[in-house]
């Protein structure tokens, strides 16, 4: 007996062998415009709206980085614009406010929301050209940006706002329960420099010199507007034309719900808020049907 003690070598049981793996295959997404004249997809922006988020956070912090005042800036506007105008219209040309109240006050509570609006419509025009790496390189509803730059001057307002609380302590008032009423009027703001916006943000991808016309249109919006005298002081027959300014509402309405004096200019309010409509939807129509050239042409 040749090695009795010796094993026998044993072969390792075979292991079934598995087929390889075949690679998945690969997503393809393809993005092109719609073919419908407007299409305005609320699903697509609740998708992205974190981006949105993020997009206003940037904005925010933008503004006040590397400022030697930071917050401050947003009150050191509305009240320089109050001190000359309390001076210039009040002190040297004696108007006076239709509420009976200090013209301070008068004019601190309509400079609130127009300074708002201004900023809005500011931001929101420069938001693509602003951005055109990003519109030229990722894809996402080009619609984010604009509503990024409406939202973010929201701080500013809340910031200025201290500023009316102190001086109601020091004129020795209170607001009136109309407050509660004031976010529809900052609503009609919002949606009427929105508007505005995105008309201007679109113009300007093609035609450049559309940044040098906002502040020749902002500034006769400041002299049509109520800010410096009352709506009163309007004659009669140009009543119907002064309320066609969407502004007009909005700073006629603050100052009613906030000092609590005066009548109403409901007619003020309802033809302000349906020009301010007219104005979104006419933007939003003509946003998203030129918004599939902007990375062609910016």
């Amino acid at each position: 007996m040749i090695e009795a003690g010796r094993k026998r070598a044993t072969k390792p049981p075979t292991q079934p062998q598995t087929p390889p793996q075949q690679p998945e295959a690969q997503r393809l997404t393809r993005i092109k415009p719609s073919n419908r004249f407007f299409s305005l997809d609320l699903g697509e922006l609740w998708r992205y709206r974190e981006l949105g988020f993020i997009l206003a956070w940037r904005d925010i912090k933008l503004r006040y980085k590397q400022t030697f005042l930071g917050a401050a800036w947003a009150i050191i506007q509305p009240v320089t614009t109050m001190v000359v105008m309390t001076l210039i219209f009040h002190q040297f040309l004696g108007i006076n406010p239709e509420y009976h109240v200090p013209y301070v006050l008068f004019s601190y509570v309509g400079l609130l929301p127009w300074t708002y609006f201004n900023a809005c419509l500011t931001q929101s025009s420069a938001s693509i050209v602003g951005n055109s790496p990003l519109v030229t390189k990722v894809y996402f509803p080009r619609l984010l940006m604009p509503l990024a730059s409406v939202i973010s001057p929201l701080v500013d307002f809340f910031v200025a706002s201290t500023i009316l609380a102190g001086m109601f302590v020091y004129y020795r008032q209170a607001p009136h329960w109309h407050t509660i009423a004031a976010p529809v009027f900052m609503a009609i703001a919002l949606m009427t420099a929105l508007g505005l916006g995105l008309w201007f943000s679109a113009l300007s991808v093609r035609y450049r010199d559309v940044p040098y016309a906002l502040p020749f249109l902002t500034q006769l919006l400041f002299f049509m507007s109520p800010l410096v005298y009352p709506a009163s002081d309007v004659p009669q027959r140009f009543r119907w034309l002064f309320a066609l300014n969407p502004v007009t509402g909005v700073i006629d309405g603050m100052r009613w719900t906030v000092i609590g004096k005066g009548v109403p200019h409901y007619s003020v309010f309802g033809a302000s808020a349906a020009t301010g409509a007219l104005i979104l939807v006419s933007g939003l129509v003509f946003f998203r049907h030129t918004e599939r050239s902007f990375a062609d042409v910016i």
